[in-house]
């Protein structure tokens, strides 16, 4: 097992939290337990990033496929994030932490968007790291609203309908002043990414592993981390190539031009 290599860390990591409610159950507890215990998984790889210098760092809290979900459920699950994040912010001040919202802001309860939108301003001038929640949110929603104030503007003469490049398109979406993820992690050992950052992730490393989110800690995530450092990132160019440019120095990757 090699250390880390701290010029090799992602700049964005991206993580879906899946397994909450399959560990409670395996105690024989609600639903909810399960998600406390995942806030805790939460804190340690915010903690960790922040301790290593990861610049950002998404977190997938609440898609829209998860109203799908019992409404006891859906509300005490808003509940927690309401309380979570009031207790969270001192903490966030404290590290010097900016916290963002990604995702819809129809539907987020009240009471939650309030606090949300106060943790936002009371953090907004931090940039030791960038942490996102993606809250209400759905990939494929998200680019149907991005390609939705595109066509307004072209309706509106600001850019004409030939000027679309790749890198403009995203300047459209909820992540436009981040990276694009670098590494994808995905707890709870399912095989899919799930409605998340479509776009985004195009050239993503992808991580998927059988711990279930309440018990993927820190030393877990190091060890996701350096499996990540030990990929060979070529995004369409061949090995020899990406080694050769490795040794002279020179950083690959493709962002989204923002």
């Amino acid at each position: 097992m090699f250390e880390l290599n701290s010029k090799r860390l992602p700049r964005h990591v991206a993580v879906i939290m899946d397994g909450n409610g399959r560990w409670a159950k395996k105690r024989l507890r609600g639903r909810i337990y399960g998600h406390k215990e995942g806030a805790n998984s939460a804190r340690d790889i915010v903690t960790c990033s922040r301790r290593l210098g990861i610049p950002y760092l998404t977190l997938y809290t609440f898609s829209k496929e998860n109203w799908n979900r019992p409404q006891t459920e859906i509300k005490a699950l808003w509940g927690l994030l309401e309380r979570f994040l009031k207790s969270e912010t001192p903490e966030l001040i404290e590290q010097e932490i900016s916290l963002r919202h990604i995702g819809d802001l129809q539907g987020i309860p009240p009471k939650m968007l309030k606090t949300l939108r106060t943790t936002e301003e009371l953090t907004a001038r931090f940039d030791k790291l960038i942490l996102n929640l993606a809250l209400n949110y759905g990939g494929r929603q998200e680019v149907v609203q991005a390609a939705k104030l595109f066509a307004a503007d072209i309706a509106s003469g600001l850019i004409g309908p030939g000027q679309i490049t790749t890198e403009m398109f995203s300047s459209y979406l909820y992540t436009s002043d981040c990276p694009d993820p670098d590494f994808v992690i995905r707890t709870g050992g399912e095989l899919r990414v799930s409605n998340f950052l479509l776009w985004q992730i195009a050239y993503a490393e992808l991580y998927f592993t059988e711990i279930l989110w309440p018990d993927f800690r820190e030393a877990d995530f190091m060890e996701a981390l350096r499996e990540f450092q030990s990929r060979e990132r070529r995004f369409g160019r061949t090995g020899e190539q990406v080694r050769t440019s490795i040794e002279n120095g020179v950083e690959l990757g493709i962002q989204s031009g923002r």
